[in-house]
């Protein structure tokens, strides 16, 4: 890691949603303050007396889950937490995404700083010392039931840290753990009682998806303010709807109004807007266009709804047993998944209903009976060329994938462990679907972006009157980005994916944004 690497210092204190993208997307050093190494001290004081003690305590001197019955003797504790930490190392399948490692492994490190879980300073500590070297476990896609914790990826972080199972070095090649430790300077770590256990009891994973997924949708969901503001534009559909006093004050929704305010915003100067009752007048836009605040506003609420959750598990210690303040070690159920699957699923809803109505004013931009004068397709020379018709079948492809990974995956739960875990979340599962879906609206809204733009470009050079600064700043961002204008048919595929690059890093944003101001 540069030296110059911004810093995310952890104390007891919670932290925040900004410090998890800092350290899994910004690769920000970490480092542990002096409250919190003297909080975990305290508290791995409380374990070792537990651990001298001749009656069994679970999690310090007892098997786990359905094999909690047995005592294990002090000679094999050591022995039990390698154990533990192996055969929980079960993961399959493909290699999860760095940036969700490194989300797993800082978020599990934070709840070891808060002095919660009895583990030593030093396992916190050779953590930081992980993530502040650029290794990252290879942790497999299946094995979390979202209950006890990510087990599985929990685990594989915890193997490397022991010096054992493989690991991706800074260069991105996947190798021996104990050979990147070693290079990197890092003491393999001898686990004692009560440490594999805490090390892979979280709800660590499917909340740095979670975070991760708010601060994407947070940008996708402003982006289709703007390409539905285009495409009302483009459609010379009236922005009447917008105005403020339609929405708070009397349906007082704040996505809603915010949604408004930002096409609103979008819109302004444009001479297209309003002509709805020109030459083939109707008295009200589609529902694609007129409820377009209704709809992402809506999903703007559930992810204020999703933030709130996900500061609560940030603030949250997640373990089992769990050290409390007053010295008690207690079993509990935090390790349940069910507060944040719930509300990745309720993620995935709403995006597969913003690509939705996405679609649906794209295919009314390609629709020459519907999009007011536009060519059919937006082609140069319709029958010749076919224009943007299979940009459009892409996007309901897209659309239609979302639709699936809608269904909720915690309404499912699968018994394991003989039946001691007889009730799972499913969390993972919910946030891994999210993050495709997430990819996926990315590229639907590119396709509009590209629709939209193009129809924007047509009319102004048909004379049909000025667009919207803010409109025209975004055309000129994507033809900037490499995505092509309007003229005869050439290889789409790879102006959709500078549409797509241009939407995901929001830059579309920003470009329109030296216009309007802020959005919300």
């Amino acid at each position: 890691m540069a030296p110059d690497a911004p810093l995310v210092q952890v104390g007891k204190a919670d932290v925040t949603a900004e410090d998890v993208l800092a350290v899994a997307r910004g690769n920000a050093r970490v480092e542990i303050g002096p409250d919190a190494l003297a909080e975990m001290a305290g508290a791995r004081a409380r374990i070792d007396a537990l651990a001298a003690e001749p009656r069994p305590v679970y999690g310090v001197s007892t098997g786990f889950g359905a094999l909690a019955v047995r005592h294990i003797s002090p000679e094999l504790r050591a022995q039990l937490q390698r154990s533990l930490v192996r055969s929980h190392a079960a993961g399959m399948g493909p290699v999860v995404e760095r940036e969700v490692v490194r989300a797993l492994v800082f978020l599990r490190m934070k709840t070891l700083a808060s002095g919660r879980t009895g583990v030593r300073p030093l396992v916190a500590e050779t953590m930081a010392a992980l993530l502040n070297a650029g290794i990252t476990p290879a942790v497999r896609e299946f094995g979390s039931l979202g209950c006890s914790g990510d087990l599985a990826p929990l685990s594989h972080c915890a193997l490397v840290l022991m010096g054992e199972g493989t690991a991706f070095g800074p260069d991105g090649v996947e190798k021996d753990a104990a050979e990147l430790l070693a290079a990197a300077g890092i003491e393999p770590v001898e686990l004692l009682e009560k440490e594999g256990l805490a090390l892979i009891n979280g709800t660590d994973g499917m909340l740095g998806m979670l975070v991760m997924a708010i601060a994407d949708l947070q940008k996708l969901f402003t982006t289709a303010d703007i390409t539905a503001a285009m495409s009302l534009e483009a459609l010379l559909g009236t922005d009447k709807v917008l105005a403020p006093e339609l929405h708070a004050p009397i349906r007082p929704h704040p996505g809603q109004a915010l949604s408004a305010a930002n096409m609103l915003a979008v819109l302004k100067g444009s001479g297209l807007t309003g002509h709805h009752q020109d030459d083939a007048p109707r008295v009200q836009d589609a529902y694609s266009i007129r409820c377009a605040p209704q709809v992402a506003g809506a999903g703007r609420d559930t992810v204020a709804h999703a933030r709130t959750v996900a500061e609560r598990e940030l603030a949250a210690s997640v373990d089992n047993p769990v050290v409390l303040p007053d010295g008690r070690v207690e079993s509990n159920g935090n390790f349940h998944g069910a507060p944040v699957a719930y509300v990745l699923d309720f993620l995935a809803i709403a995006a597969a209903d913003l690509g939705s109505i996405s679609e649906r004013r794209t295919d009314r931009l390609l629709d020459k009976a519907r999009s007011h004068g536009l060519p059919a397709f937006l082609a140069d020379d319709p029958g010749v060329d076919s224009g943007l018709m299979i940009a459009q079948y892409t996007q309901a492809a897209l659309v239609s994938e979302n639709k699936r990974l809608a269904v909720p995956a915690s309404v499912d739960s699968i018994p394991s462990s003989a039946m001691q875990e007889d009730h799972v979340s499913m969390g993972w599962s919910a946030a891994r679907k999210l993050r495709q879906a997430v990819a996926n609206l990315t590229r639907v809204l590119a396709v509009e972006l590209v629709a939209a733009g193009r129809a924007l470009e047509i009319r102004a050079e048909g004379g049909s009157g000025p667009i919207a600064p803010a409109t025209a700043a975004a055309i000129a961002a994507a033809r900037e980005a490499g995505v092509g204008g309007p003229g005869r048919d050439r290889f789409l595929s790879p102006d959709l994916e500078a549409a797509a690059a241009l939407v995901a890093s929001g830059a579309l944003v920003t470009a329109v944004e030296r216009v309007t101001g802020p959005l919300g």
